[in-house]
Order: structure tokens, then C-alpha cells, then sequence
């Protein structure tokens, strides 16, 4: 019996010492940048941005359909749900739309970190679009936002791979799809209302919303992405940025939009600024407008896959460099 136990024993210190985290130090980071790739984003995106999914609008069945795919490739992932078990959804009551829209639901998955746990770094895109018109049209919104959405799985993959590979990081990181945002940035409104983690541990939040077209001013030079927010309450942020850029992915940093007297007011206009609210740090990543921009005519056939592909790995650089860093951002302009 003794002898059983002890085989027992060491058998499971080798497994503990198996699964011991590495230090993050060790890590090739573009390994995991580049397990993010045009081909898994293009066959993400025309499975999400199809007429099966009818426009996923807040709370009608294409919505929930998304929804569930989106659940389903977390779980394949293997990255659990920070709710528990398969509980991938926070619920939102029709109550809460003031019964506008049918009951709908946040999807979110969650990697614990392995130094401070409790301080979250949070990866959003609004999964919703605005569903079909009168005539039957489908609005599919493939680059609003299912290009930012099926871009945050493959973020996700890339973590989850390192993590695999015995990186895990060293802040938690929380995936975060919201509905509701063609509607007034309901969904994000409604988490930060209700945090599945206290907003005062939320270290930023990295919002990509629309990153897979070219925009007309753009056409002639599409090594360019347009932040928004970088530097309006963090400096460190808006520096941290600026060099992953330039470490890894070499953009042209479009401000245009950054600016307070710009008309678009894009600023205000998409989910991360319910987290800017509440001074927690910012960045918006976006291609600006086109001519398909909330219209039919929004197909994944007018992606441009390989310059999607390089956004996202720039996003997920700049989180893996947030998660991993000594100190948490420093808010310096807090409003």
C-alpha cells in the first residue's frame, strides 16, 4: 500500500512539474502571432457573415446562432468560460433593452493569468449587426463587425496556444463578445453595468471594430489602421502601442479619428468607450467607412484577408504586451 502510494505521489509531481508554467520571458511571441492567419479568418468569417446568420440582429434567431458558434469554437479551443462549466453567455434580460428587443446575451470565454490573476486585460468586438430589411435583404456585415469578431477568436487561439505550449500570461484575459451594439453599445453598457470582473481590476480594453476593408482615403497605401483612444487616459498605453507597432507590424497609425473636434465623433461610437467611462484605458481599432458600410453589399467576398490578418496580430502583440508587462498600465488622465 505504501509503495502504491508513493508511486501515486511521485506520478503526480511529475505532472505538476509538467504543467508548470514557463516564464513568459521564454516565449517567441510571433510564433503565437502567426498561428493567426488569413485562411482560418476567411473560413471563419463566411460561415459568420452568411445568410445563415441573417444579419444578427439583437435577439432574433440569427443573432443566437452566432452566439452558439461562437461558444462552440470556445469550447473547441479548450479556453473555458469564466462563468463556469459551459455557461458561455451573460444573459440580458429584454428589461434591460426596455423590452425593444428580444432577451439576448454577451459571449465570453477566459484565460486565468498566472502572476496576477485578478487584473483583466479584455479583447472586445460586437458579434450583432442589423439583421434584414423590409425587402428581404440580408445585411451580413462582414467587416461590421464580423471581421473584428472572428478576429478575437483567432486572438484567443493564439493565447490558448501558448498557453499550451506553457506561456500562459500573466494577467487574465477576458474575450468579450457583445450584442447590441447597432442598438446603442447595449451590450457593452449592460457588462460594464453588470462586470463579470470589478471594472477597477480591468486593465484595458482593446476594441476592434471593423479591421477588414480599406477605406477610399486609404487606396492607394493600405499599411495603415486608424486608432482611436490610445492616449486619452493612459500615456503608457499610447507609447506601449506605438512601439509593438513598430517592433512588429510596421502600420501607419491613422489619428485622424483620435482628434476631439473630428466630426465623426467615432470615439463615442463603439463599445470600448463604455469601459473609457470608467477610465479604464482604451484602444479602438477600425479601417474607417466604405461605400459598403451598413448596407447589403457588406460580404466576406470584399475582405482584404491578409491585411485583416496582420491587424489582428498587431492587437493581439499589443495584448500579449499589456498581460505580460511588470506593471499595470498607468491611468494618467483619468476624467
Amino acid at each position: 500500500m505504501k509503495k502504491i502510494l508513493f508511486i501515486s505521489a511521485l506520478s503526480m509531481a511529475v505532472a505538476c512539474k509538467v504543467q508548470k508554467n514557463k516564464p513568459i520571458s521564454e516565449a517567441n511571441v510571433e510564433d503565437y502571432a502567426n498561428t493567426i492567419t488569413s485562411s482560418e479568418l476567411k473560413e471563419h468569417l463566411y460561415t459568420f457573415a452568411s445568410d445563415e446568420f441573417q444579419g444578427r440582429d439583437t435577439g432574433k434567431p440569427g443573432q443566437k446562432k452566432a452566439a452558439n458558434y461562437l461558444k462552440k469554437e470556445y469550447i473547441s479551443m479548450q479556453i473555458p468560460s469564466p462563468l463556469g462549466e459551459d455557461d458561455y453567455f451573460q444573459d440580458i434580460p429584454s428589461s434591460f433593452f426596455n423590452n425593444q428587443f428580444n432577451d439576448s446575451e454577451n459571449v465570453v470565454a477566459y484565460i486565468k493569468g498566472s502572476e496576477f490573476p485578478d487584473e483583466i486585460v479584455v479583447i472586445s468586438a460586437h458579434y450583432d449587426h442589423v439583421g434584414v430589411d423590409g425587402q428581404g435583404n440580408i445585411y451580413n456585415g462582414a467587416d461590421d463587425d464580423g471581421s473584428g469578431t472572428v478576429s478575437v477568436l483567432e486572438i484567443a487561439e493564439a493565447f490558448q496556444e501558448a498557453v499550451k505550449d506553457g506561456y500562459r500570461p500573466r494577467r487574465s484575459i477576458l474575450f468579450l463578445h457583445v450584442t447590441g451594439e447597432e442598438k446603442g453599445l447595449l451590450g457593452s453598457k449592460y457588462y460594464t453595468q453588470n462586470p463579470i470582473f470589478p471594472l477597477e481590476n480591468t486593465v484595458t480594453d482593446l476594441n476592434t471594430d471593423m479591421i477588414g476593408r480599406i477605406d477610399p482615403k486609404h487606396e492607394d497605401n493600405p499599411n495603415y489602421i486608424y486608432l482611436i483612444g490610445s492616449d486619452k487616459l493612459s500615456t503608457e498605453l499610447h507609447e506601449l502601442s506605438e512601439e509593438v507597432n513598430k517592433k512588429y507590424t510596421n502600420f501607419d497609425l491613422d489619428y485622424t479619428y483620435n482628434d476631439e473636434n473630428d466630426p465623426n465623433r467615432f470615439y463615442y461610437r463603439s463599445d470600448h468607450y463604455n469601459f473609457a467611462k470608467h477610465n479604464i484605458p482604451v484602444i479602438f481599432y477600425f479601417n474607417g467607412t466604405h461605400a459598403d458600410y451598413h448596407k447589403p453589399t457588406d460580404t466576406p467576398d470584399k475582405i482584404e484577408y491578409d491585411l485583416m490578418t496582420r491587424r489582428a496580430q498587431l492587437i493581439f502583440y499589443t495584448a500579449w504586451e499589456v498581460a505580460n508587462r511588470d506593471n499595470r498600465l498607468l491611468v494618467d488622465k483619468a476624467k
